[in-house]
């Protein structure tokens, strides 16, 4: 089967190195994301073992759609019934892109009644819609008009892990979080620190990535969980993979340090409680970023306030900055939301790569340790 992993723009290499880091087949980066192959159960296991993708889809057809009478019939002639029965509900989104047909609303209307009316014809019913929480969500994307349909084999994005009930007034998705730590360069074995650390996602995720902890052993029921075909045995298969989860987890004593700090008393409390619920240990600190000790050869990464989010003032900006600069042994890594924040920042990056965090194209500054 043929699966893809989407990924945030600018994230790809992230989420590709992860899946080649899990010896999963076939993995090749791709605009939007990164595909991959195997039997199903590897697809539960992408979303078991994965921190850095935000969905896993599994690509059911691939077909010419240049009218909409294409359209239904191609998704007409897939074998719902592998996923999807009369007891399951379903939700359908639709993307577009140099095509004939260029409404994407119409597009997954006319998805859901091929969905339907094959499902009617065949078992006398036909599977009711939820929206909001749909047991089969199927997305269909028409580029060029070929289109591709797929399932989530999560149901949800993958950001929803399960333990963060508590957030500051901007957080970062756990997933972005993720690629941040990966694309930092950090080697899992020298300390790690986020001296802004808000909610404490981006040190949360680095502490799971040292302990392997795989975020879909916290994270609530996935969507594949309900399709149709997920029998006993597919239960057995997915019951396997969770204890082999379990048992690879790293030792408390065979971890790095990962600290955290935050001026706001809020923030570090929702902190402490996010950690404690995702199992890991962060070292967390009232602390101004210009008052935290040296961390020597740590890894420093982090994501200020910026733009639409709570922009820093000029002042504490230009004092966060030389803090930045003063830690001269660490590798810094920081995600800007605009200019000003690498602006306040007095020294060059080694490397500068552009990320989306939602709709905001952000820059992801790295500087190399002093020499």
């Amino acid at each position: 089967m043929i699966f893809f992993a989407t990924a945030a723009k600018g994230t790809e290499g992230a989420v590709r190195d992860e899946l080649r880091e899990h010896r999963f087949r076939g993995v090749r980066a791709t605009r939007g994301g990164v595909a991959f192959e195997g039997p199903l159960g590897e697809g539960y296991r992408a979303c078991l073992v994965l921190r850095t993708p935000v969905r896993v889809l599994l690509e059911l057809s691939t077909f010419e759609a240049p009218t909409g009478d294409a359209l239904y019939a191609g998704v007409r002639a897939i074998e719902w019934e592998h996923a999807v029965s009369t007891q399951t509900t379903i939700a359908v989104r639709a993307t577009c892109r140099s095509s004939a047909l260029t409404h994407s609303q119409f597009i997954a209307l006319k998805t859901k009644d091929a969905i339907v009316d094959r499902l009617r014809d065949r078992f006398g019913e036909r599977p009711n819609v939820d929206p909001e929480d749909p047991d089969v969500a199927v997305f269909l994307h028409l580029v060029k008009d070929e289109a591709t349909v797929y399932v989530d084999l999560g149901g949800r994005p993958l950001h929803l892990r399960g333990y963060r009930k508590e957030a500051g007034p901007a957080p970062l998705k756990e997933t972005l979080a993720a690629c941040l730590v990966a694309l930092s360069g950090w080697d899992r074995r020298a300390d790690f620190l986020d001296p802004m650390c808000g909610s404490g996602t981006i040190a949360i995720e680095a502490a799971a990535r040292a302990a392997r902890l795989a975020p879909g052993l916290s994270a609530p029921p996935f969507g594949f969980t309900r399709w149709a075909s997920f029998d006993e045995e597919s239960r057995r298969e997915w019951d396997a993979q969770v204890e082999r989860a379990r048992a690879s987890v790293v030792p408390p004593a065979e971890r790095p340090i990962v600290r955290a700090s935050d001026r706001d008393p809020l923030v570090l409390a929702a902190a402490k409680v996010n950690a404690a619920r995702a199992g890991v240990d962060v070292v967390l600190a009232r602390q101004s970023i210009d008052k935290v000790p040296d961390p020597g050869d740590a890894w420093v990464v982090l994501n200020p306030p910026y733009g639409e989010r709570l922009e820093l003032d000029r002042d504490d900006a230009a004092r966060a900055g030389r803090a930045l600069a003063s830690m001269r042994r660490a590798h810094r890594a920081v995600l800007a939301g605009s200019p000003a924040v690498l602006e306040s920042i007095p020294l060059r990056p080694s490397k500068l790569l552009t990320i989306m965090n939602g709709d905001l194209e952000c820059r992801f500054a790295l500087y190399a340790p002093a020499r």
